[in-house]
């Protein structure tokens, strides 16, 4: 198994601000698609994430770990986080490429914000457009 960070990017230029908060969770889960395609003859996987991080401290997230269980891949997004709620966020867009003898068997990528210092982490599950 192998995989390539292609891709970690802040897209806002200005800080990001949720209008209604009230429903949020903390940390607030990825956004993430997944979809096959073929690099150079190669049947390739390529997660794409947006995360939200506060913007007082953005430092660009990292991938931590991917693990392919059967037909799931499980990613985490790693970062450190003040454990405050944020006012504002940093919009970051993250694009990873994943290979594997058996890639062709996943069906769903779910994909975690996990916070380093205490380990905490929420995620969404999305299926595999193929």
């Amino acid at each position: 198994m192998n995989f390539n960070v292609t891709q970690i990017t802040r897209i806002n230029q200005q800080d990001f601000v949720f209008t209604d908060k009230s429903n949020l969770t903390f940390p607030i889960p990825p956004l993430a698609s997944a979809q096959f395609y073929r690099n150079q003859g190669v049947l390739t996987l390529k997660i794409c994430a947006t995360v939200y991080i506060n913007s007082k401290d953005s430092a660009a997230p990292s991938v931590g770990t991917l693990i392919e269980n059967d037909t799931n891949i499980e990613i985490y997004f790693d970062y450190n986080w003040d454990e405050s709620t944020p006012d504002t966020y940093d919009v970051w867009y993250i694009e990873v490429d994943y290979i594997s003898d058996t890639v062709n068997n996943i069906k769903t990528v779910t994909s975690y914000l996990r916070n380093l210092d205490p380990e905490t982490s929420r995620g969404t599950t999305t299926g595999v457009n193929g």
